[in-house]
């Protein structure tokens, strides 16, 4: 009976010193996101091929689009057949995330200058703004000089459905925010046949969507978000080697 009253006293004992030394370290890592973050962006093995995004047992791909560029030139989503590309939905004069997404995305556009078969495709959430014009100053802002790299307006409408519906990133105008439009600053990546691809996680799902709104050289962001522009430059190169 002794023996079996120690044998309790010692299970406490170790459940205690559990208690006191691992639990707060596990209660702040999920405050600060860092468990999930990290698990979440890891790759088991760096050379596996990137994930189809599926949807009702179907592998999900960029429908059908047509809208006019920043050349007023008409852009469809067969413009894009043959290229790997970037996806981004934002507006000109959002004062807040969109300066960071197009400077990651200005920073893809270096990387991958030399490849014919990369490009970007920017959505405008403010199309009523967001002329042609509008969009050519703000490429000429920001040094967008790739041919493949399209901002794109056109009917509101289309465009919504296209970011929520279509791409399933949320979009939408919000007149008690800085801009008067909210949208969540991710990036899809899209193969060369138009289907969205995206990097398993340490728990086998795909992670779908890539965080535009920190800079690689950033790290991490406040709130202990990882930045992914430098994943997202590795899962591009897989696809332009498929």
């Amino acid at each position: 009976m002794k023996q079996g009253k120690y044998h309790y006293i010692w299970i406490s004992l170790i459940i205690l010193i559990f208690g006191i030394i691992f639990i707060p370290r596990i209660v702040n890592r999920l405050k600060q996101g860092t468990m999930v973050e990290r698990d979440r962006m890891n790759v088991k093995d760096p050379t596996e091929k990137l994930a189809f995004i599926m949807l009702n047992g179907q592998k999900r791909s960029v429908p059908p689009f047509a809208f006019i560029n920043q050349d007023s030139l008409l852009i469809t989503n067969d413009d894009y057949l043959g290229k790997v590309y970037v996806a981004e939905f934002f507006f000109t004069t959002c004062p807040t995330i969109c300066p960071i997404m197009n400077q990651n995305l200005v920073q893809l556009q270096e990387e991958f200058r030399e490849f014919e078969n990369f490009g970007v495709a920017s959505f405008t959430i403010n199309p009523d703004y967001d002329t042609p014009r509008v969009l050519k100053e703000y490429a000429d802002q920001y040094g967008i000089t790739d041919m493949d790299w399209h901002l794109l307006t056109g009917d509101r409408e289309e465009i919504y459905e296209l970011a929520n519906v279509g791409f399933n990133i949320f979009a939408a105008e919000a007149q008690d925010v800085p801009g008067g439009f909210e949208h969540s600053g991710l990036f899809a990546l899209i193969d060369k046949e138009g289907y969205l691809r995206s990097r398993l996680d340490d728990f086998g799902n795909p992670i779908i969507y890539y965080r535009g709104t920190i800079m690689e050289s950033q790290g991490t962001n406040a709130e202990g978000e990882q930045e992914q522009i430098s994943i997202l430059k590795e899962d591009i190169k897989k696809l332009l080697e498929e």
